[in-house]
């Protein structure tokens, strides 16, 4: 492709409202453009680049055993209320109704219309497992899209789903697909952990997820330094010792005007852990919806609300009002576990302590000498707390680190989740109907496109992987004779009939104008013809942001070639 035929808008300043490096470079290098919030024009590199991208996606994808289909965008509602997620799913559905007053909505995700199709061909096991996967648009209409494409509204997305006959098969293909998406993360070069997960709005039981590890990483994620254990802080376990005092009969101690668990250890001259923090929440969803329930940690532990929401059946959970604590016993500031109307939840850690602080549920008041054992008989001990680092692996009890990640990839194992409601039905060995089990498989494509540039990056551009630039070789002509032009002409025409993406940068533009957009744009490898170097039958050749090498005129193609080459096999390899 000759640069002058090409829609390249660079831009040579940061953008104010990108405040992620993929998102300013992706700007600023012309890959993208914004159309509306949390919506992106894919200008022409960055089509490249995604299409290199889903090549490498299918290609490991049909060589574990999936097919590829496409399904539509629009899902009609009925859908959707026959899994019971039309409601449930909340306000990123976005709904909307046809002509014929027919509801339905774009869907960002496919689980309702892949169950729909399965249904209506799915016979008997003989034609089980399968797994069916597409590339496609979706939509999410995020009440806060930022970060350019990282949490976008519309995305490009690869989503997988395999059906059944048991949940032995549903392992093995899950098995499968994670040993896939470990390949598919590792052609692209990129540092990055699985770890396990909640699986969140799409439901099942088990899940892994895929972060790319980046500063800018929206999730924290837990793991070990000892052993392989790796968790979302939404589901990560750990142990740390619970600060435990001799015990004591319960006692009433006023605290005048001192409420949080830092000034009530300050004021006490305790450490902070030896406190208990009461926090009051309404369960939302689920059997219990409307609830109220009490959740209890240590006071230098945060409470994790998506644990809590698991371990009270709901959906989500949000904090209590002021009427809604003064309703099961409670003062606002000063709440405590004991004598509440309501189910207490109390995090492991705390299981066995002595000689406890916790409020009294009276203004301007705490408790010491709690043992929930003795003065909270009723509560139930769960994990709630939200792991940090230094604590413990509850494995093998090496140290827990934290690290921001970029989720790229997710794997569920959804059981019956949703083919017992979408009547996803076939016959069994002994011919009898049965429900098929059902796994699904997402990878964020476009979101794998910004979390690549935020590990390959540099001060001057996009330093892409050989494998998935837009272009591999940057030609530039430096100098306007004849000369010059004829040998970059040439040079061109060799690494087309080669195969070889190449980008000729012909403009009647100055060198430093070319070098920087080449740099920014971030093709590895560059090619330099110029008059001086023509005087001496020579050309330069190196990789982005190295030193160059002269080479003759008649061997920089093969010369080139030898170095991609090896590069390719050196990333494969890495």
């Amino acid at each position: 492709m000759r640069y002058s035929n090409c829609f390249i808008p660079t831009l040579r300043d940061v953008p104010a409202d990108a405040e992620v490096i993929s998102h300013q470079l992706l700007l600023r290098a012309g890959y993208i453009r914004r159309v509306t919030s949390g919506v992106y024009d894919y200008l022409p590199l960055a089509l490249r680049v995604l299409r290199k991208i889903e090549a490498v996606i299918r290609e490991e994808m049909n060589r574990a055993g999936a097919q590829e289909l496409l399904m539509p965008m629009v899902q009609p509602g009925e859908l959707w209320e026959k899994s019971e997620r039309m409601e449930k799913y909340g306000p990123e559905l976005l709904r909307f109704t046809d002509r014929h007053s027919h509801e339905s909505c774009l869907g960002p995700t496919h689980e309702e219309v892949i169950c729909d199709l399965v249904a209506r061909e799915l016979r008997s096991y003989k034609q089980l497992p399968m797994n069916l996967y597409q590339i496609q648009s979706k939509f999410r209409d995020e009440i806060r899209p930022r970060f350019g494409l990282m949490r976008g509204r519309e995305f490009i997305m690869k989503d997988a789903y395999s059906f059944h006959a048991d949940a032995d098969c549903l392992a093995a293909e899950y098995d499968k697909m994670f040993a896939t998406y470990q390949r598919i993360f590792t052609r692209f070069g990129l540092k990055f952990r699985p770890v396990e997960a909640d699986t969140g709005s799409i439901g099942g039981s088990d899940s892994h997820e895929f972060h790319v590890l980046a500063d800018s990483g929206e999730d924290l994620i837990a793991h070990c330094a000892d052993c392989d254990y790796a968790a979302n802080v939404e589901k990560a376990i750990s142990v740390r010792p619970c600060i435990s005092a001799t015990p004591a009969a319960l006692s009433v101690v006023e605290t005048p005007g001192v409420s949080s668990v830092e000034d009530v250890a300050g004021f006490l001259s305790v450490d902070i852990g030896q406190l208990v923090k009461t926090l009051i929440y309404r369960i939302q969803g689920g059997a219990q919806d409307g609830a109220i329930v009490a959740a209890c940690v240590a006071g230098d532990d945060q409470l994790q609300e998506i644990k809590l929401a698991h371990v009270a059946g709901a959906d989500s959970v949000e904090m209590a009002t002021d009427d809604d604590i003064a309703s099961i016993g409670g003062v606002t500031g000063f709440v405590g576990p004991q004598q509440l109307s309501v189910r207490v939840l109390v995090d492991n850690r705390l299981h066995g302590a002595t000689g406890l602080i916790a409020g009294a549920n009276r203004r301007d008041a705490h408790v010491a000498g709690l043992d929930f054992g003795r003065d909270v008989p009723e509560a139930e001990f769960v994990d709630l707390r939200e792991t940090r680092a230094g604590d413990r692996c509850s494995r093998c009890g090496g140290e827990m680190q934290l690290s921001r990640g970029i989720e790229v990839g997710q794997v569920f194992a959804l059981g019956k989740r949703y083919t017992e409601p979408m009547e996803v039905l076939f016959q069994d060995r002994q011919g009898k109907r049965s429900v098929a089990t059902m796994g699904c498989y997402g990878i964020g494509v476009s979101r794998l496109m910004a979390a690549i540039v935020e590990q390959c990056n540099d001060e001057a551009g996009i330093s892409w992987p050989l494998a998935l630039a837009p272009f591999q070789v940057g030609l530039i002509s430096m100098g306007r004779s004849d000369a010059v032009r004829q040998t970059s002409e040439a040079i061109y025409r060799q690494f087309l009939e080669a195969g070889i993406d190449v980008l000729w940068d012909e403009r009647n533009e100055r060198p430093g104008v070319k070098f920087k957009d080449f740099e920014l744009i971030g093709l590895p490898f560059q090619v330099v013809v110029g008059d001086r170097g023509l005087k001496e039958g020579a050309v330069e050749i190196g990789w982005r942001q190295q030193s160059r090498s002269s080479v003759p005129v008649a061997d920089v193609v093969r010369v080139a070639l030898s170095e991609l080459e090896q590069a390719r096999s050196s990333e494969a390899v890495n």
